[in-house]
């Protein structure tokens, strides 16, 4: 009984924790990108950063994994030094989240924190169109339904934005939406992609997340070259990093992370409750930090958002055992005739 209740209490912990990491790093990288004073950092940098963090906590997880430094470097050489195959594979997905990174700060710069957690959602979609082709799953009815049903709260969060009356830098709505279309692209693809790797051995997810964030930071940097590569030798790597700069690379890598944890000891249903709650966080937040002004479509949109993350987290029904229970059920009426 105490050890339900530990593991009950462990699942709340994992909610609240991915709920608030979610809601408060997509407002207050927001904030950082419209309201907060002072220079105007480099994005690209902020992205490379979060990797290096990623790697290190990796490395530190990893480590009490292994239990000793003679086994955690072992394992390092295995599968980075002599394994240039296992690299070569995890920088497929490096890539793709290199790129929906910095989509996210792209986006948020030009649309809402609330209407960018909405639309963000669409990531169920796409991630559930690249389950079915890429691992050859099968998605009920009522997965189905609550997809479209998400996809047309969204068109009519996105039919008319949400204004926000104290952001007075310059924006451009259809750019973000496309920043998030590709967002919720890479999301899926590599999300899944991370997934079939995992499943295809039993190597370690920290093992599979050192791998991953090598890749990571080689093509980030790659990123910051090419972007803004003159500007960062000018003004300097740091350029305009401020606190609310740092905590914004704190969530973003801690975020990352946790996710794999959160995946792990959470089901569908309470993922659906998180990101819902997450939205109705960004929501509330916007309107007292950014004078975000709701409007019926997109309360409408957001409510049906929220329905339909619920209903496409709901267990499958087992019609195998429902078929072999019928199937009892007319041998017996049988005998009983006979």
């Amino acid at each position: 009984m105490a050890v339900k209740n530990v593991s009950v209490i462990f699942k709340l912990y994992c909610l609240t924790v991915m709920t608030l990491v979610a809601a408060t790093y997509t407002v207050a990288l927001r904030y950082t990108r419209t309201i907060s004073s002072g220079d105007m950092y480099f994005s690209t940098t902020a992205v490379c950063i979060t990797e290096v963090i990623k790697l290190i906590l990796s490395l530190g997880m990893l480590a009490k994994e292994t239990g000793s430094p003679t086994r955690l470097r072992n394992s390092i050489v295995e599968h980075v030094f002599y394994s240039p195959k296992e690299l070569l594979k995890l920088s497929v997905p490096s890539v793709v989240y290199a790129i929906q990174n910095n989509m996210a700060f792209l986006a948020l710069s030009n649309l809402d924190a609330a209407v960018y957690q909405v639309t963000y959602q669409l990531k169920i979609p796409c991630t559930a169109l690249c389950t079915v082709l890429m691992l050859n799953r099968s998605l009920s009815q009522l997965q189905w339904f609550s997809v479209f049903m998400l996809c047309g709260g969204v068109t009519l969060v996105q039919w008319k934005p949400a204004e926000a009356t104290k952001v007075q830098v310059e924006q451009n709505p259809f750019l973000g939406f496309m920043a998030i279309a590709i967002a919720v692209l890479c999301s899926g693809f590599a999300g899944v992609y991370f997934e079939k790797v995992l499943k295809s051995s039993d190597t370690s997810l920290w093992v599979r997340n050192i791998q991953m964030y090598l890749s990571g930071i080689l093509v980030t940097l790659i990123g910051v070259y090419m972007t803004d590569g003159e500007k960062v030798l000018e003004k300097g790597f740091f350029f305009g990093y401020t606190l609310w700069v740092c905590f914004v690379i704190f969530l973003a890598s801690v975020g990352g992370l946790y996710t794999s944890i959160v995946v792990k000891y959470t089901d569908n249903i309470m993922k659906g409750f998180s990101a819902a709650a997450a939205i109705v966080i960004s929501t509330v937040a916007s309107v007292i930090l950014f004078g975000l002004q709701i409007t019926i479509t997109f309360a409408s949109g957001t409510l049906l958002v929220c329905v339909s993350i619920y209903l496409y987290g709901l267990p499958k029904q087992d019609t195998s055992k429902l078929t072999l229970q019928d199937a009892d059920k007319e041998s017996k009426q049988r005998l009983i005739t006979v």
